[in-house]
């Protein structure tokens, strides 16, 4: 079968040229940087580190920093829609707990 024959083969993208999916809807596009949904993933995987203590204090620091900057760009972002807004905020205030239990834990 070519791909030109293949039934789920989108008619209005070329596989080719254009790699990329295309976003369900245009706001998608516009609200989500690329990567922003995996910082709640990044900060439970880090929280559990630094209450297991398989994490350096030096890495959690650095990464608990790292995260509380990129969150604080996001949230600092004046074409961010509320809702999106209002959920990193949520995340920054996790990433600060962290930050606060590693500075006060195991400095």
């Amino acid at each position: 079968m070519t791909p030109e024959d293949d039934p789920t083969r989108d008619p209005m993208r070329d596989p080719v040229r254009d790699p990329k999916p295309l976003p369900e809807t245009e706001t998608e596009a516009r609200t989500d940087p690329p990567g922003a949904e995996h910082l709640g993933d990044a900060l439970a995987h880090l929280s559990t580190a630094v209450e297991e203590n398989s994490i350096a204090v030096g890495a959690a620091k650095g990464l608990v920093y790292s995260i509380i900057e990129t969150l604080g760009t996001l949230v600092g972002d004046p074409d961010l829609p509320e809702h999106a807004r209002s959920g990193y905020e949520g995340l920054l205030e996790t990433a600060r707990e962290i930050r606060a239990r590693i500075e006060g834990d195991r400095s």
